[in-house]
């Protein structure tokens, strides 16, 4: 399941927000059997959450619950994870929220309300651990951050438009804290997926457009998550460091640019 040679991530310590299921859980997994100690952050899906913790490889994992679109929430989950790991080498900014709005549905109130929230859990959340995050890792000259932005960034998601808003500015957000972190060893990525088989995807994929979204790649699929958890070992990795401030696409030729 891991990208690189199955040391290369003994004893890093990770954060993986958003893991109780999809890629979140694949990339606990895949940090766990390359030898991390990984941090375990879900919202409402408890239950989900215990059963990716229960499943690591290896030993030393914790649990850590909190609502991305709360500071104080965030503040905690980034020191406990400090605290209970022992430091925080790697933060995986994964948790995500995809509400279909689209313009001529909704009233202005609610559109606004939901574009809004949107934002804040997809790209203002985020923001704010990657700064909470990179203070310690300033600090010991150390750090990786990987965000899980998406090809809605680029292509558009006209029935979505506050998530593709939010993963567009995730993608600037990456690019920016590249350039101001690297001279002091944090190297900041994003990767892009198109449709991955997720919880968020199921009821697409399952849905009459099912075929006609698998369609989008020429592979005839959608992404497996484990592939895109490979990719944030890939960019996590220290081999990696010169890719920094890179987006990588892994949509399976479904958009290109």
């Amino acid at each position: 399941m891991t990208a690189v040679s199955p040391h290369s991530f003994t004893d890093r310590r990770v954060l993986v927000t958003g893991a109780s299921g999809g890629i979140g859980r694949a990339t606990a997994h895949a940090f766990a059997q390359a030898g991390a100690r990984v941090a375990v952050h879900y919202h409402r899906r408890e239950e989900e959450a215990r059963t990716t913790l229960s499943g690591l490889a290896g030993s030393g994992h914790l649990l850590l619950r909190a609502d991305l679109d709360d500071d104080e929430d965030c503040r905690r989950l980034i020191a406990e994870s400090e605290s209970r790991l022992g430091g925080l080498d790697i933060l995986v900014n994964n948790a995500g929220l995809y509400l279909r709005r689209p313009f001529a549905l909704h009233d202005d109130e609610s559109w606004r309300t939901e574009f809004r929230r949107q934002l804040r859990v997809n790209l203002e959340g985020p923001a704010f651990l990657a700064y909470l995050a990179a203070r310690g890792m300033i600090a010991r000259g150390y750090g990786r951050i990987v965000n899980v932005g998406s090809r809605g960034a680029y292509r558009g998601e006209p029935e979505a438009p506050g998530y593709g808003a939010a993963k567009a500015g995730l993608h600037a957000l990456t690019q920016s804290l590249a350039q101001a972190l690297a001279p002091y060893g944090v190297a900041v990525t994003a990767v892009a997926p198109g449709w991955v088989e997720t919880a968020m995807a199921e009821e697409h994929l399952r849905g009459p457009e099912g075929a006609a979204i698998r369609a989008q790649s020429p592979l005839g699929r959608v992404a497996r998550p484990e592939e895109i958890a490979r990719t944030i070992l890939f960019l996590a990795d220290d081999d990696a460091e010169y890719l920094t401030g890179s987006i990588l696409d892994a949509n399976g030729a479904s958009y290109l640019r």
